[in-house]
This record gives C-alpha cells, structure tokens and sequence, in this order.
C-alpha cells in the first residue's frame, strides 16, 4: 500500500516512520509537514521526499499515517478523506466533538477504512488481554490508573508536545485507559469528573451495561510514584492488565498498518476505527465539561 506521513515531530521520527519504512507492505511515499525544513530533514531519514502541500500527497497516495496534534490531525484526515485516502490515525482522534464527528462522517462519507492507533491495541499482550475481556461475561467494574511522571519531575522533557502539556493526561493517556475499558464493559451512558493535585483527574463512568468503571489520569506525579494498571472485576473473578513488552511503539504501529490493510481489504471496520475514536472524544469530552464546573471562581 502507497502510504504518506504527515508531521516530523519525535513520533514521526521515532514510530511512526521507523514502522512504515520497515513494514514490507508499506511503500512511503512521502513526508509532509508544517515546517518544510523538518519534513525535508526527515523525508531525507527515512529515504522518501518532501511534499510541499498535503493535498499533493494525499494525490500521490493510498493511506495516509498521522503524527500531528489531534486538532491539526482532524481538519487534514478529512481531506485525506475525501482524497480517496485510508486513515491510519493518532489518539485522540480531536479534542472537539464538532471535529471528531466531521471526521467520523468523512470516513462514512468516502467509504475508507480507518484505524486509530492506541498503542495498547496493538501490542500483542494488551490486545490479547482487552479481546479475552471482552469475550467474557458478567464484569461488574472495572479501573484504569495512569500514573505518569512526565512533567513532575521538575524540568520539561525534551521532545514533549505542547498540546500534551497543554490539555493534560485526560486527553494524553485517556484514550489509552479507555480504549482498555470500553470493549468489556460497553458504552458509557454517565460520566463524572474530578480534579485532584497537578492536572491529576478522576473520571467515574457509568456503563449501559450497568457496570461503572474509573480513570485516574496523571502526568505530574514523581517518578518513583508512576505505574500503569487495569483491572476488571465481576463474576468471572478480577483480571488485571499484563505488562507490555520492552519493544517500544515500532512494532505496535505496524501491526495498526495490518488492521488498516485489512479494513481496506475486507471493507470490514476494525474495532479501533474512527467512529470508535469518536466516542472516545465524546467521553472525554464530557469529563472535561464536568471539571469546568469546578474551577476555582
């Protein structure tokens, strides 16, 4: 598959185009970004050229893989949409509800097929936990805690987004703890948020199901208070997450690009496409509406 990149940040350089020059379906035709010195630095990495308009690789292209902030992401996936273009997505897919949904449509619009890479997803012990969950009866409740240090420990990491630092851990590992939660215990009807210390927040969900669940999600913790952890209970007993192996992002994302050849192949939709992505802003959407409401006047 004839596959673009669009962003030159870490991500790009560290994942996402390791993966797709390393995957052998993938053809990386190009790079795009919104510096044209850093998509030519990387283009020049990775072997591929320099695209000065998005819309000329959209033109020139199958797929296209995002490393961009959600709400620069969105505008741009829906072009690549209407260009004809299978989406392979960054988590969150938007920040907005308005753009998400926009997005949503242009994928149903055009009849491409999407996959939103949560990295939990796609790793082979997490994803083997969340489809033997899912298939499994009877949870009542379940958590996700994510704990991460991040920006509490003094300094601000080199390579670190501004929009991570800006929209906090609900919006940055969010969708990670929901894309664990929401397979086994099913759409969310309720949600409730709470702010704790840093940008620490708690999110209570109620489940259609009747099951609830919780969130914990921070970047501000010191580092030897930082763990990542989910666990489920119910009549089948208490399952809790497996670590992931050492292997980083590279092989998590190509195996997102094999879901989206298949999605493109089959015409099937992956779990993890952008109507999923949707409701994972949707949630989180509603969560930050609930901690407005508790700023201090």
């Amino acid at each position: 598959m004839r596959i673009g990149l669009l962003g030159t940040g870490p991500w790009a350089q560290a994942t996402q185009g390791p993966a797709l020059m390393e995957h052998p379906e993938a053809e990386l035709v190009g790079v795009w970004g919104r510096r044209p010195d850093a998509a030519a630095e990387l283009a020049d990495g990775l072997d591929t050229r320099a695209y000065e308009s998005a819309d000329a690789l959209f033109a020139d292209c199958e797929a296209v893989a995002f490393a961009l902030p959600p709400d620069v992401q969105a505008p741009l996936a829906v072009r690549a949409a209407a260009a004809g273009c299978h989406l392979l997505l960054d988590k969150p897919v938007a920040t907005s509800v308005i753009a998400a949904r926009e997005l949503a449509g242009a994928v149903t619009a055009a009849g491409v097929a999407s996959v939103v890479f949560f990295t939990l997803r796609f790793a082979p012990e997490t994803a083997a936990w969340v489809a033997a969950q899912s298939a499994t009866d009877g949870w009542v409740t379940g958590r996700a805690d994510w704990f991460s240090p991040i920006f509490g420990g003094g300094e601000r990491p080199v390579g670190i987004s501004p929009w991570r630092e800006e929209r906090g851990a609900l919006w940055d590992v969010g969708p990670h703890a929901l894309s664990l939660l929401l397979p086994p215990l099913g759409e969310v009807a309720g949600v409730t948020a709470a702010r704790g210390p840093g940008d620490l927040v708690h999110v209570v969900l109620r489940h259609a199901s009747g099951a609830s669940s919780t969130l914990t999600l921070t970047h501000t913790v010191p580092p030897q208070a930082a763990s990542v952890t989910a666990e489920l209970r119910g009549s089948a007993g208490i399952s809790t997450l497996p670590e992931r192996g050492d292997g980083g992002a590279v092989r998590p994302f190509m195996r997102a690009f094999d879901a989206l050849l298949t999605a493109a192949r089959t015409g099937e939709p992956h779990a993890c496409d952008a109507h999923f992505g949707l409701m994972v802003t949707e949630i989180l959407s509603r969560a930050e509406t609930a901690l407005e409401t508790q700023k201090p006047e």
